[in-house]
C-alpha cells in the first residue's frame, strides 16, 4: 500500500521530549521514538517483549526506553538492557529503525535498514538561508495519503474549497501543464494581468507592495516521491517577469507538503509554508501558520469526506480528466516502488 524503503518525516523535532517516548504509527508500523543520553532520537517498535505493552507508555531514564508497565529497560538497537530482578539477556530483540533529525525534522526509514543513507534526505530550498522563513505544523488526518497527493497536485479546487483565501476563478480558467522532471512530477499553471486573492493581498501589502494591483501568479506543484509536495506560489506586480520578477516586484513562497502514511485510511500531514520576503517578521511568520492552518482545515474536512465516501462505494471508479493528471503521474511512481519492493522485483529504471 506505501512504499517503506524510504524516508518519511516522523515527528518534529519538539514533539520528543527528553524524558517521555513518542508513540506513532508509520506505514502501518507502531513505533515508540524518543531521545537517547545524548539527545539523539532512536526509533524502536512500539512493543515491549516482556508483555507486549506499548513502549510508549513509558519514560526515558538515562538515556533509555523504559516500559511503564513493568520497568524493562529498551537500549536504541532494540535490544533489552535491563529490568528489575530479571536476567534479561535471553530477551529477543524488537526491530529498531533508521532515523535521523534533519532540516528541522525527524525523519524515519521503515524499510530495509541497509538501504538507508541520510544524505538521501532532501535538502531543503530554505534551509540554512537567512533570507528564507518557515512556519507550519501537524494535522492528523483519516484519508489515503494518495487522496492527499491528489489534492495538492490539483489546485483547481482552490477556487471552490478555499474561496475566501487563496481561490479565485482565474485558476480555473488557466491551462495546467504536467510534465516528469528526473523522477519528480511537475504541475504548472500561470494566471497573467489578473487580481490577487485575499490571502496574496495580505502577503503583498506585508512586502510594501500595493495589494490593488494587478499581478502575475504562478502554481508550480513538484511531487517528491514517495509522498511529498513541494509547491512554488507566489505574485509578482504584472509586467515584471512573474516568477522571475526581482524580489521587490514579488512575494514568494514554497508550500511545504510532507505526508507520511500512518495507515491505509490515514495519513500525518506536516503542512508549512517558507517565504522568500520579509524572513525577520516573526509576527508575519504566526500569521501565515494560522492563515494556512486555516486553510488545510478546509482540506482535511474535504479529504476525509472523500475517504469515507470512497468506503461506502468501493466498487465506483473515480474520472481522470487532464486536471488529474499530476495526481495519476504521482500515483503511477508510487504503484511503481510497490512493486520494486516485491521479492525478486529490482528498482525502477
Amino acid at each position: 500500500m506505501f512504499p517503506r524503503n524510504a524516508w518519511y518525516v516522523a515527528a518534529m523535532p519538539d514533539e520528543i521530549a527528553a524524558d517521555k517516548p513518542l508513540g506513532r504509527r508509520i506505514c502501518g508500523e507502531p513505533m515508540a521514538l524518543y531521545r537517547d543520553e545524548h539527545g539523539l532520537v532512536a526509533a524502536v517498535e512500539d512493543f515491549c517483549p516482556h508483555r507486549g505493552a506499548p513502549l510508549s507508555l513509558g519514560f526515558v531514564q538515562s538515556g533509555k526506553l523504559v516500559c511503564g508497565y513493568h520497568g524493562l529497560a529498551m537500549g536504541r538497537d532494540g535490544r533489552t538492557c535491563s529490568m528489575p530482578c530479571q536476567r534479561v539477556r535471553g530477551f529477543p530483540a524488537i526491530k529498531a529503525y533508521p532515523v535521523a533529525e534533519r532540516y528541522g525534522f525527524v525523519w524515519v526509514w521503515p524499510g530495509d535498514p541497509a538501504q538507508a543513507r541520510e544524505q538521501d534526505i532532501p535538502v531543503p530550498i530554505w534551509w540554512d538561508k537567512p533570507d528564507w522563513a518557515y512556519g507550519g505544523g501537524l494535522y492528523h488526518m483519516k484519508c489515503d495519503f494518495r487522496l492527499l497527493v491528489d489534492n495538492l497536485m490539483d489546485l483547481t479546487h482552490e477556487t471552490y474549497v478555499h474561496s475566501t483565501s487563496i481561490g479565485q476563478k482565474e485558476i480555473d480558467e488557466a491551462p495546467v501543464a504536467t510534465r516528469m522532471e528526473e523522477g519528480v512530477v511537475v504541475t504548472e499553471r500561470y494566471m497573467e494581468k489578473i487580481y490577487a486573492p485575499p490571502f496574496w493581498r495580505m502577503a503583498m501589502q506585508a512586502n510594501d507592495l500595493d495589494p490593488d494591483a494587478q499581478v502575475d501568479r504562478w502554481q508550480i506543484c513538484r511531487f517528491v516521491p514517495p509522498s511529498n509536495v513541494l509547491i512554488d506560489v507566489g505574485v509578482a506586480l504584472q509586467g515584471h517577469g512573474g516568477f522571475h520578477a526581482p524580489d521587490d516586484k514579488k512575494v514568494h513562497s514554497v508550500v511545504v507538503d510532507y505526508i507520511t502514511p500512518e495507515t491505509e485510511t490515514s495519513c500525518w500531514y506536516f503542512w508549512g509554508m517558507a517565504r522568500h520576503f520579509k524572513a525577520d517578521d516573526a509576527a508575519l511568520t504566526d500569521t501565515i501558520r494560522t492563515g494556512q492552518g486555516k486553510i488545510f482545515a478546509e482540506d482535511l474536512e474535504m479529504l476525509e469526506r472523500q475517504q469515507a465516501n470512497l468506503l461506502h462505494w468501493p466498487q465506483r471508479q473515480l474520472l481522470k480528466l487532464n486536471i488529474d493528471t499530476g495526481g495519476v503521474m504521482a500515483r503511477k511512481i508510487v504503484d511503481q516502488l510497490l512493486a520494486a519492493e516485491r521479492p525478486g522485483v529490482g528498482a525502477p529504471a
